[in-house]
């Protein structure tokens, strides 16, 4: 390709996940808001924040972890979070043990208390292991929060609250999951750590 193509490759990918995140403000900020209620209400409960995903959505998923047991954008107390997509171990051990369905949901049944948040991301809605640990979830009685794109698939109908993002383009609905889960965390400290939290949701 020409230096000119390229250029306008890339001007128009921007601009096309600019305006999808327009879209996402329009109709997910309702969920984002009660999604960052959801974990501050665990938190100060003393609950801790479970997240899990396949590939970049696990990566996001550690990514979440990382900002709220280390910090976001302000020195403040470490907030607990974990990731199901980490311990090489029992990712492996579950995996050849249970099938690789189940690798979230055997974390989950052993990390997870009632009162606890499980957040998870799929930019389908359909990755047959977030859904069953989805599903274990709500048995353990979490609150569950799901990213999806597309028409949410079945996460969305078991999620508490989904922010769905209204695209099919796994690239760019992950984008949209980024921006979400840095807003998401953002407000978190915000309510922890700022009085009544009211100014995070009117500045």
């Amino acid at each position: 390709m020409q230096s000119e193509a390229l250029h306008e490759a890339a001007a128009a990918a921007l601009r096309e996940g600019a305006e999808l995140r327009l879209r996402v403000a329009e109709a997910c900020a309702d969920d984002v808001v009660r999604a960052a209620r959801a974990l501050e209400k665990a938190l100060r409960a003393g609950g801790k924040v479970l997240l899990f995903g396949n590939g970049g959505s696990a990566a996001d998923a550690q990514h979440v972890a990382a900002e709220l047991v280390g910090r976001f954008a302000r020195e403040r107390a470490p907030l607990p979070a974990i990731a199901l997509t980490t311990d090489t171990s029992a990712l492996t051990a579950i995996s050849n043990d249970y099938g690789f369905e189940q690798v979230f949901a055997r974390q989950l049944l052993a990390l997870g208390r009632a009162g606890d948040v499980a957040v998870a991301i799929s930019t389908s809605g359909r990755s047959k292991n977030v859904i069953v640990a989805a599903e274990a979830a709500r048995a353990r009685g979490l609150t569950l929060v799901a990213l999806t794109g597309g028409d949410g698939g079945e996460l969305a109908r078991l999620a508490d609250i989904c922010v769905n993002v209204p695209s099919t383009d796994t690239a760019r609905v992950q984008e949209c999951h980024l921006a979400v889960e840095h807003i998401v965390c953002e407000m978190v400290e915000r309510l922890m750590f700022d009085g009544d939290g009211s100014e995070a949701l009117s500045s």
